[in-house]
């Protein structure tokens, strides 16, 4: 778990390194900042689910995981929550849903939460989730600067999701084999190009309710 640790303790470091500098940087300059984060992000996507080995299970996992997460509804969840805290904050600090659900979408599904957690609860290797920690600390102060303190709680999200599949990894090393962690991570990238399209505002995907996708890899390795 320590490198799940060092992660959120970096996202919240840079988020009050972000939110210290949030009035000092000029509107014009935030709005093109974000544009360019999202680029680096939608090239991450496709990196990633390029990498995929079987593309029809991949498109399996995305309909059966957006049919889950829309019954379940993940994103209206994880909207009330943040709305619940930006309500408590009486608007002090700035739009804190759109940053907490945003910034926990992005901090989580991407290959490097998925490959590092494994590799952390498998091998007890965290070079990979302190990589992330560096990367995700300094995306948190640009998130911030432009979304508000509400990324900084995207932190406990990235605590929970990378802490459940370190301690799985450790239980369920015998299924978690090599496929199964490549197609995982393809359809985190590929959830991670939803968000970057989102951040242009192209479109408005329910990234949140895709998240059980990642998980379908699992399941069909388990019987295949």
């Amino acid at each position: 778990m320590l490198g799940t640790i060092v992660n959120c303790a970096a996202i919240i470091l840079g988020s009050l390194v972000g939110f210290i500098f949030k009035g000092g940087i000029p509107e014009r300059i935030n709005e093109t900042i974000m544009k360019g984060l999202a680029l680096c992000i939608l090239i991450i996507g496709v990196t990633g689910a390029i990498k995929s080995e079987n593309t029809l299970l991949v498109i399996c996992s995305v309909v059966i995981g957006a049919f889950i997460g829309e019954i379940i509804d993940i994103d209206k969840w994880l909207k009330r929550l943040g709305d619940s805290i930006e309500s408590r904050l009486q608007g002090k600090g700035g739009k804190v849903s759109e940053g907490f659900v945003t910034a926990s979408l992005i901090f989580c599904v991407g290959a490097m939460a998925i490959v590092g957690s494994l590799n952390s609860g498998l091998k007890g290797d965290h070079e990979i989730l302190y990589t992330k920690a560096m990367l995700d600390g300094i995306s948190s102060i640009m998130f911030t600067s432009t979304l508000g303190i509400g990324v900084a709680l995207s932190a406990v999200c990235v605590f929970l999701y990378q802490g459940v599949i370190t301690v799985a990894a450790s239980l369920l090393q015998g299924i978690l084999t090599q496929p199964v962690i490549t197609e995982m991570s393809a359809v985190g990238s590929l959830l991670i190009m939803g968000l970057a399209f989102n951040m242009m505002n192209i479109g408005k995907i329910k990234v949140a309710n895709m998240l059980p996708a990642i998980f379908i890899p699992i399941i069909y390795y388990l019987f295949i």
